[in-house]
């Protein structure tokens, strides 16, 4: 079939199976891949959807016909193929899968060297190229079985060393693995620790019957909030399909924003690494920088996406960075994201304190509000950014990523969309009342009312 030209999405491969993604257009990206990062040794990894084990066998197929050994890691979390890249000195590898899209999407995250992943600013142009010009490819040449490496005892090994789970105290905690591959890593990550653990849906199983894999969704955590209450238990952790991302909920069942979970993370951080730089998106609130201030830390503000985040990871010494959609990069985890060493740094950080999620977050909660992500559809997205900007001039305006405004009492970014006509709106103040009153305000003006 021809290759949608549309997969190529800014962070990813991506597209229904099999319509938009199949075998062939797998085994054409493991070769147009392995061209273009001029790979010897390349590693694959799996998430459960049904669709992902021919994929990733196609793809080391393509990448085998153009000169590359793989390794097949198997089923593991997206975090733990980042980790074999980078740990094993690979040249780059693929992660097949679609994250917290539904089963019958899939998908391909590529990295190169050192994890470094493909971007829409850095590689994926190049790869669609590649992909969509090449004829017939050679045979593979004949070979024996996959080479393939079990990566969960390293990485188990590797995750202790961001926290002693040992030391925990014994929190009751509810886990939503969401039937996707956080329910083979959470049992060896926590198992042993004196945590009292309340597993939901840890049956692997890629058609995600419960609910999809996107804690995001409030139809999807509502469950979780819900078990958290009715067990009396002192934290809530809930995954995403892949496994890279982690949401919490506090004791009372509510959810906690990426940005105060960011804040959380880097007072846990800096408390052995006083002066360290952090990274924080632009999104986020003022929760993040004046928390990172006060421990002493130095905030430097970053561009929203992965890629941007793992590239000033290294080129500048930033300890940490996080972002309000629950991605969290640490200098010692290869620069990559992790849904797992979070979860350890919250509990060692409710461990250590002796408080509960809620006593943590009552004075981020009682100083900053935000109005969460809110999409809004447009028909031209240039001119919505340039209508803010001209009606917001009076503030302190910048464009690093869509129109960003400060005022002294409340701020809000407007970014668009990479693969939608559509911007989205974060927004924070210092009160509920004027959060929500300029809020409105914004949006009337993005939405032309």
């Amino acid at each position: 079939m021809p290759i949608p030209e549309a997969i190529f999405k800014a962070y990813d491969v991506r597209g229904l199976y099999p319509s938009e993604l199949d075998e062939d257009t797998a085994e054409r990206i493991g070769f147009a891949l392995t061209q273009q990062l001029g790979a010897r040794a390349l590693a694959a990894g799996m998430d459960p959807r049904p669709s992902s084990r021919g994929l990733l066998e196609a793809f080391a197929a393509g990448a085998a016909a153009a000169g590359a050994s793989v390794v097949d890691v198997g089923l593991v979390a997206t975090e733990m193929l980042y980790f074999g890249v980078a740990d094993r000195a690979l040249d780059g590898g693929a992660m097949i899968t679609a994250s917290h899209n539904p089963p019958q999407y899939n998908g391909m995250k590529l990295v190169g060297e050192g994890a470094l992943p493909l971007s829409g600013e850095q590689g994926m142009p190049e790869l669609r190229r590649r992909t969509l010009a090449l004829g017939e490819l050679p045979a593979a040449p004949p070979t024996t079985e996959l080479a393939t490496e079990d990566l969960y005892p390293s990485y188990v090994e590797h995750l202790h060393g961001f926290a002693d789970a040992f030391a925990f105290r014994p929190l009751k905690v509810v886990m939503d693995a969401a039937n996707g591959v956080a329910g083979r890593l959470a049992p060896l990550v926590f198992g042993e620790t004196p945590l009292v653990t309340v597993p939901m849906y840890f049956e692997v199983d890629g058609t995600f019957p419960n609910h999809e894999p996107n804690p995001l969704l409030e139809e999807n955590s509502r469950e979780i909030r819900e078990r958290v209450v009715a067990e009396k238990a002192d934290l809530g952790i809930a995954w995403d399909g892949d496994a890279d991302r982690c949401f919490f909920i506090d004791e009372a069942g509510e959810f906690v924003p990426g940005d105060f979970v960011t804040a959380l993370l880097a007072e846990a951080l800096l408390a052995s690494r006083p002066g360290a730089a952090i990274l924080y998106d632009l999104r986020a609130s003022r929760a993040v920088p004046d928390t990172i201030r006060a421990n002493g830390g130095v905030p430097l503000m970053n561009r929203v996406g992965h890629a941007f985040f793992k590239q000033r990871m290294r080129r500048e010494p930033v300890l940490f960075g996080g972002e309000v959609s629950g991605h969290y990069y640490f200098r010692d985890n290869h620069n990559a994201d992790s849904g797992f060493i979070p979860a350890l740094l919250v509990l060692d950080l409710l461990s250590r304190k002796g408080a509960t999620m809620a006593e943590l977050l009552e004075p981020l909660r009682d100083r900053y509000f935000i109005s969460g992500e809110i999409n809004s559809t447009v028909d031209d997205v240039g001119s919505v950014l340039a209508r803010l900007e001209q009606e917001f001039g009076d503030g302190e305006v910048t464009k690093l990523d869509g129109v960003s405004v400060d005022y002294e009492r409340w701020h809000f970014n407007v970014r668009p969309s990479n693969t939608e006509p559509l911007v989205r709106l974060n927004l924070g103040a210092d009160s509920r009342e004027l959060m929500e009153e300029k809020r409105d305000l914004v949006l009337g003006v993005i939405r032309g009312a």
